[in-house]
C-alpha cells in the first residue's frame, strides 16, 4: 500500500511533464491559443470603443427620461 502511494506523485509528475512537452511540440494547438487570445481582445477593444462613442449620448437620453419623470403628477 506505502509503495503505491510513494508512485502517485511519480505519475503526476510524469504525466504532467508529458503533457507540457505534447503542447510544446503541437505547433497548431498553440496557434489555436494565440488566435482564441488576440479574437478575445479584439472583440474587448470593440466594445471599449463602442462604449466611448455611445457613453454621451445614453447619458443624455438617461437625463432626459429622468426630467420628464419628474414632470409626472401623481394622483392620490
Amino acid at each position: 500500500m506505502l509503495q503505491k502511494l510513494s508512485e502517485i506523485p511519480i505519475l503526476a509528475y510524469t504525466s504532467i511533464k508529458n503533457f507540457v512537452w505534447s503542447l510544446k511540440k503541437d505547433e497548431r494547438g498553440l496557434s489555436g491559443v494565440v488566435v482564441a487570445i488576440l479574437l478575445i481582445l479584439v472583440a474587448v477593444l470593440a466594445v471599449v470603443i463602442i462604449w466611448g462613442f455611445l457613453e454621451g449620448w445614453l447619458n443624455d437620453l438617461w437625463l432626459q427620461i429622468i426630467g420628464e419623470v419628474n414632470k409626472i403628477e401623481i394622483k392620490e
